[in-house]
């Protein structure tokens, strides 16, 4: 017998088929979702961890800019301390300078010369002052280069002047002080018999 089916086969079919497209449909939406989620959750990790990061560098930079603050005022103090040290050490070196200058003026000054004024500059010496005659000013020059403790006399400028009614020369000396003062060779006595 032959059978013939009068049921809508065709309808059941594509209602069959559109329940497995929205049944399909649904798990790729949560599939995507979940995917997403996963994505996001990832994302937001790695960012917070990034920030986190970000917030510990800020940190020690801010630590490292202190200890570099403190580096730079050590710095300046040191230096300080060393220019300090370096005027003390040049003070104690040229202390007995002025000791030896004065003794020497003493020494050298002849007869007949007076000195207005007297300026140091390192080892530069100025001096200004007035002479009876000219040739007491070549004798104090010639004093000054003989002296162990003065060398290098240069005259700058002579010239007439009237000091409390007297005629006298008014003179401007350069000199140097030398800061070893090796005595000057004096010539060895020899002795005149056979030994």
């Amino acid at each position: 017998m032959i059978r013939i089916n009068l049921l809508p086969h065709r309808e059941e079919k594509r209602r069959a088929r559109q329940l497995q497209f929205i049944a399909l449909s649904a798990i790729a939406v949560m599939l995507g979702a979940l995917i997403v989620g996963f994505v996001h959750v990832a994302i937001s990790s790695q960012i917070s961890y990034q920030e986190r990061r970000n917030v510990y560098l800020k940190q020690e930079i801010s630590v490292l800019d202190k200890q570099i603050e403190e580096i730079k005022k050590l710095r300046e103090q040191t230096q300080s301390l060393l220019a300090r040290k370096n005027v003390v050490e040049n003070l104690q070196s040229t202390r007995s300078d002025v000791v030896h200058l004065l003794d020497q003026m003493l020494r050298i000054l002849p007869d007949g010369v007076y000195l207005k004024t007297v300026k140091q500059a390192g080892d530069k010496i100025s001096m200004v002052g007035y002479a009876q005659s000219n040739a007491r000013i070549s004798t104090l020059m010639r004093s000054i280069d003989d002296s162990p403790w003065l060398d290098s006399p240069v005259l700058v400028e002579i010239h007439a002047a009237n000091v409390g009614g007297s005629r006298v020369s008014e003179f401007s000396l350069n000199f140097n002080l030398t800061k070893s003062a090796a005595p000057k060779e004096i010539a060895p006595i020899k002795a005149g018999g056979k030994g």
